[in-house]
């Protein structure tokens, strides 16, 4: 199993030809590139938790998610490096043939349980796999130690010289640790990938508690909900990795993107802005769309 390397992080420079009149700097950085699975922010969200598991002698992980979840198959990989044994509640019913995402978790051990979704929206561990040396991890790394893990995202670059650090937002924990780890002169821009915004501010605030720092979570950008889409936004995708070179996915930095493109565009930022978006990798979700669709 690849190891993560944080070393191949960069910090890549934006410049669209559509954004040439606006007096601003933008920069990506680039977590999809620390490893092929474990992807983005995933490794940042999982680590405390892996830590906490193997400091209290926990053998199996145990962690929730839909059938093309980045978090799965992430959990999967991370816990075969670590020597864990994985299990993955898996939402809705057990098809014929797995999906990309959940064949790729099975190659790296995870016994996948499939549960309907009413028992699974209660995210509840089946009784007869519940287990003394279990280790629970929530959906999408969510809780205070998946924020604490996303808060040293911000340990890669010199956080002081932005001014907006902007990211995707699905369970919000992302968000919360930037925010809790950004200095009090930047603003946190989350771009909501699921039109469920109360939930998703209810999330934040659970996970920074009350605090003066500027941040603005956006709901204007989610085609529709969860990993909707539209020909508009694959368009998008496409053109931007043809200006770029900077692949996206569909279900979370697609969306990213296409909103910061289009906040630009509209003057949402202050002249002698400096963004930088947190590119959270997510990018084997596109194996789901038929072949050609992408570019890249």
């Amino acid at each position: 199993m690849q190891s993560i390397q944080l070393e191949n992080i960069t910090v890549d420079e934006i410049s669209l030809k559509a954004w040439e009149n606006f007096n601003m700097k933008v920069s990506a950085l680039r977590l999809d590139k620390i490893h092929p699975v474990i992807s983005g922010n995933k490794w940042f969200k999982l680590r405390y938790y892996l830590d906490d598991a193997i400091n209290n002698d926990k053998s199996t992980v145990i962690t929730f998610g839909g059938a093309w979840s980045n978090h799965i198959v992430a959990t999967a990989a991370a816990c075969k490096m670590k020597n864990l044994r994985s299990l993955g509640i898996i939402r809705g019913k057990a098809e014929k043939y797995l999906s990309a995402t959940l064949s790729q978790a099975a190659e790296y051990g995870m016994e996948l349980i499939f549960i309907d979704r009413d028992k699974y929206s209660d995210k509840e561990v089946p009784e007869n796999i519940k287990d003394p040396g279990s280790y629970i991890i929530p959906e999408g790394g969510f809780g205070n130690m998946g924020a604490k893990g996303a808060a040293t995202i911000l340990d890669l670059v010199e956080k002081e010289k932005y001014s907006h650090i902007c990211c995707a937002v699905g369970t919000a924990t992302m968000m919360a640790g930037l925010i809790n780890a950004s200095p009090a002169t930047n603003t946190t821009i989350g771009i909501n990938v699921l039109k469920n915004k109360p939930e998703t501010e209810k999330n934040i605030l659970s996970l920074i508690g009350s605090t003066d720092k500027p941040y603005l979570l956006i709901d204007d950008f989610h085609f529709g909900g969860y990993a909707k889409k539209n020909a508009e936004l694959i368009a998008f995708m496409n053109h931007f990795y043809t200006e770029t070179g900077i692949p996206s996915d569909f279900v979370y930095t697609g969306k990213l993107f296409f909103a910061i493109d289009n906040m630009i565009k509209q003057g949402f930022f202050p002249g002698n802005s400096h963004l930088i978006i947190i590119h959270s990798g997510g990018l084997q979700g596109n194996a789901s769309l038929s072949k050609g669709t992408l570019i890249f």
